[in-house]
């Protein structure tokens, strides 16, 4: 474990229930509904696209309740990291999992901000006409740009995130507000397009979905920082499930109001939809100022995201599971400054390399078996081997929410495709080859 002045400060519980869900708000909202809407529409083909929207928010609930659970019993930095730890670390291969979970944090996470730095520069574009070049270099100053505002202390991040919140907020009201007097009624409920119930239609589904839960990501947020949330054990189920609600409710809002402004085939064809939908109900002008919202949305999203990621690697680090250096804390800030700089300088990398379609495919596929599924078999695993331990928050109807997110989990990585699937068990592989390296070495040093 590091050693020194910087690794002994512990993190500050001074998250308040309104700042925690202020974080997982803007986490989960980010430039993703803005970039995926066009095509969960096309997929599947005008309005029926609304069940996509509803999958989505019903697999964040039932798997909501895993992380609820989980979180307000081990309130501490690092979310599933800890989580898994807990739950298999008795086992005598269960310390594999909570390894192989940051090993693909360690990329998954700067691809999570990489993306979001992509869709940046891409809806940039509606403003700024920019070469493929220029576009790379906006995606990159806007990681660097993020890492500069999380450069401080926790107290002031959550004042911070509370003002961005109402930022995005209130950007998705006036979005659906404005659909008044120009709401077509028939145009945005007509299921007659798309609603074929054949196994093409399920296909269909499974892309939507899985574009869909993209925009969702964000919810367990809060749990990544279980060591700076006051009263955890109650803030951290609220905040999570105040969090679904209203943005699942938000979503469902802006998608039926682009939906009855605009014709189906016009949302899927636009990659700027809705500022395209603010220019046909008002003008050029305010399409723009729209545009200026959605990206200050963006920007909020990787600052939340960000934050939640760079506390992984300092979990593990403090547990002696990953290179001590990222177990620092700023001295004078107190926060693991040397894990926000590594992710940070990672998705810097990945920003200028990658394309958004093929990340915000990965990024799922990769986390779906390790973190969402093993996640919640062992919660199921825990409450049959230690029925009597105390939970301060214990998921209604146990074990079915987690059963369902599990089988929607496997619904959605089917649906991504054999490409995916390979590149995701390709890491897993790699991941165990290095952790029976590291465990090897361990005994070495022991001898």
């Amino acid at each position: 474990m590091a050693t020194g002045s910087t690794d002994t400060k512990k993190l500050e519980r001074s998250l308040s229930l309104t700042q925690a869900t202020a974080i997982n708000m803007i986490d989960m909202v980010g430039i993703g509904p803005f970039v995926t809407l066009s095509f969960i529409v096309g997929a599947m083909q005008g309005p029926a696209c609304i069940l996509a929207w509803l999958l989505g928010a019903f697999l964040a609930y039932m798997d909501g309740m895993v992380w609820a659970e989980l979180g307000a019993k081990w309130p501490e930095a690092g979310g599933s990291y800890v989580f898994l730890q807990k739950l298999y670390g008795h086992k005598r291969w269960g310390k594999m999992l909570p390894f192989l979970f940051v090993w693909q944090t360690t990329i998954q996470a700067p691809l999570v901000i990489a993306s979001g730095a992509i869709g940046f520069s891409a809806y940039l574009t509606y403003l700024v006409p920019l070469s493929t070049i220029a576009q790379k270099a906006v995606s990159g100053a806007m990681v660097i740009l993020v890492v500069a505002m999380l450069y401080r202390d926790i107290k002031s991040i959550g004042k911070l995130s509370v003002v961005l919140w109402l930022i995005t907020g209130s950007t998705i009201i006036w979005l659906v507000l404005s659909a008044i007097g120009h709401f077509n009624m028939t145009q945005a409920f007509n299921y007659a397009d798309g609603f074929n119930l054949s196994s093409l239609f399920f296909v269909a589904l499974g892309q939507a979905s899985l574009k869909a839960v993209y925009s969702y990501l964000g919810y367990y947020n809060v749990c990544h920082l279980g060591a700076e949330i006051k009263n955890p054990e109650v803030n951290i189920p609220r905040s999570m499930f105040i969090s679904i609600t209203g943005i699942a409710v938000l979503y469902l809002c802006m998608q039926i109001a682009v939906l009855g402004v605009l014709p189906w085939k016009q949302i899927a064809a636009s990659p700027f939809v809705v500022s395209t939908y603010f220019e046909t109900i008002y003008n050029v002008q305010v399409a723009r100022v729209a545009t200026v919202l959605i990206l200050a949305i963006a920007m909020s999203s990787l600052f939340a995201a960000t934050l939640g990621y760079s506390r992984i690697p300092y979990a593990a680090a403090l547990n002696g599971d990953f290179f001590p250096v990222f177990a620092k804390v700023h001295k004078r800030l107190h926060f693991p400054h040397v894990s926000l700089l590594a992710i940070g300088g990672l998705a810097f990398v990945f920003s200028l390399l990658f394309r958004l379609g093929e990340v915000i495919t990965a990024i799922i596929t990769m986390r779906i078996l390790v973190q969402f599924i093993m996640q919640a078999v062992g919660l199921i695993i825990w409450h049959r081997e230690k029925p009597n331990e105390h939970r301060p928050y214990k998921m209604p109807l146990f074990p079915w929410p987690a059963v369902l997110s599990i089988i929607i989990w496997l619904f959605i990585l089917v649906s991504s495709g054999w490409h995916f699937i390979s590149i995701a068990l390709g890491i897993i592989a790699m991941g165990v080859v290095l952790y029976f390296v590291k465990e090897r070495a361990k005994k070495k040093v022991v001898l």
